[in-house]
């Protein structure tokens, strides 16, 4: 099953299970915009890759009344959810339906941000995104991932996935979304922080740090910035 048919399949109900799914849901999301480092007033180009039904897209055009968003998604039904909840917004939001990791990023913006999207990447697909980023950023522009990453070994990682279950079973998810969110897992492809902190860094990334983490739900940067003669 595709990534697509996955993300149509499961739209509609994607939402109501988000923070239930995500134990760490306000600290993780806070934490990714807390650390976007532009003036509130300043007039931001945004990407939002994987943007989904527009959850982060959302919070940074509340914080940030004159940003200018484009939201990049694969599922057009997850954009249509999108389109709902930013309809109040949508004089400065734009929408592409299109696979973000195949073909180039048009344009230039101050800040690409993505939330538990590029974890469905593999090795070769997430070294290549992060140099599109790279290039595709404004002097001083920003990359901001919020995502699951592996354990850096195969016990971490089950002590991840064991603390997961529990969590979110205590969080009141059912025997059968807790399935149904395992089946869509299937088509995960993570990789671990150091893994992807250092293909920032080659990609030519500056002040590369991981800002939060808790078990596998880390968030990570990255800055352009001019190199030092």
């Amino acid at each position: 099953m595709s990534i697509k048919t996955v993300f149509d399949n499961h739209s509609e109900d994607y939402d109501s299970l988000r923070r239930n799914l995500i134990p760490c849901f306000d600290d993780f999301y806070r934490t990714a915009i807390e650390i976007i480092p532009f003036n509130e007033r300043k007039n931001i180009k945004v990407l939002d890759l994987g943007a989904g039904t527009g959850i982060m897209s959302e919070m940074i055009a509340l914080k940030y009344p004159e940003s200018e968003i484009t939201l990049i998604d694969l599922s057009n039904r997850m954009l249509n959810i999108a389109k709902r909840r930013l309809s109040k917004f949508n004089n400065r939001i734009k929408y592409i339906e299109q696979d973000y990791s195949i073909g180039k990023i048009e344009k230039t913006y101050d800040l690409i941000i993505s939330s538990l999207s590029i974890h469905h990447l593999d090795k070769n697909e997430k070294k290549l995104l992060y140099r599109k980023c790279f290039n595709s950023l404004t002097q001083d522009g920003v990359l901001i991932n919020a995502d699951q990453v592996l354990g850096e070994t195969a016990e971490i990682d089950k002590i991840y996935r064991d603390k997961w279950i529990q969590d979110v079973k205590n969080n009141g998810v059912s025997e059968e979304e807790l399935s149904a969110a395992l089946d869509r897992m299937k088509e995960d492809k993570m990789s671990t922080l150091l893994f992807q902190t250092t293909c920032l860094k080659n990609s030519g990334f500056c002040n590369v740090n991981c800002w939060y983490k808790n078990f596998s739900f880390a968030v990570f940067s990255g800055q352009k910035k001019k190199k030092q003669e």
